[in-house]
């Protein structure tokens, strides 16, 4: 059973990202584990927790995203799992999403039972009476003066395990989740990429929310 596997159990604040995350920062919550060693030379290789993903062009954009912040750290890219002093194992995806409704008050609407009543003598302000032309009528509107729409939420993760190859004890364990508007891996996974390797390897045990600053400023 992996990581995420392991944690799904666990409550994940709601982190809504509006479409426009892209521009504000990318919110995220991170939990790790970790006994990974000082950098000294150790060599990792980088591999798929799905084996049907090895090879795969997306899964290598996402594995270069992990290599470039490893060797940032210190670490030395090996050939070969077998030639590297440990491997990292990653995995990656989004659901299918659900449904959130929002409700916010309408700016026609004086509460309950109320409308602006309009005649052709002019305006003569909010009437109570059903009677009169203009009465608001919840069954025959928005209720209770609200307008409601409606929107998806999708939650994508980014698990990665760090195992020592001469007798694969784990040396790292993460997980990083959000929820967003966007269901694209290629937005969603360089950004969960970019928190997990905030801090790394963090406190072990700490759950963290980070946001990862747009792409534009972090250049």
């Amino acid at each position: 059973m992996s990581f995420r596997q392991r944690i799904a159990a666990l409550a994940v604040p709601f982190l809504l990202l509006a479409l426009s995350a892209c521009a504000t920062g990318f919110p995220a919550q991170v939990q790790r584990f970790s006994a990974m060693p000082a950098p000294q030379g150790q060599s990792f290789f980088v591999q798929p927790a799905d084996p049907d993903n090895r090879g795969g062009l997306e899964f290598s954009r996402y594995a270069d995203h992990v290599r470039r912040n490893l060797i940032a750290l210190g670490y030395v890219e090996a050939p070969s799992a077998e030639a590297a002093s440990f491997v990292v194992e990653i995995d990656y995806g989004v659901d299918d999403g659900r449904e959130r409704i929002v409700a916010s008050p309408s700016p026609w609407s004086y509460g309950p039972g109320f409308r602006p009543f309009y005649s052709r003598w002019g305006y003569f302000g909010p009437r109570r009476h059903p009677f009169y032309w203009g009465w608001y009528d919840p069954w025959f509107d928005d209720p209770f003066g609200y307008d409601l729409r409606s929107y998806t939420v999708y939650t994508s993760f980014f698990d990665m395990e760090i195992r020592r190859t001469a007798d694969g004890q784990a040396l790292f364990e993460g997980v990083a989740q959000a929820r967003s508007r966007t269901d694209e891996l290629p937005v969603l996974v360089p950004n969960l990429i970019e928190a997990m390797f905030t801090g790394f390897p963090g406190n072990s045990g700490e759950t963290v929310r980070i946001t990862v600053a747009p792409e534009r400023e972090r250049r």
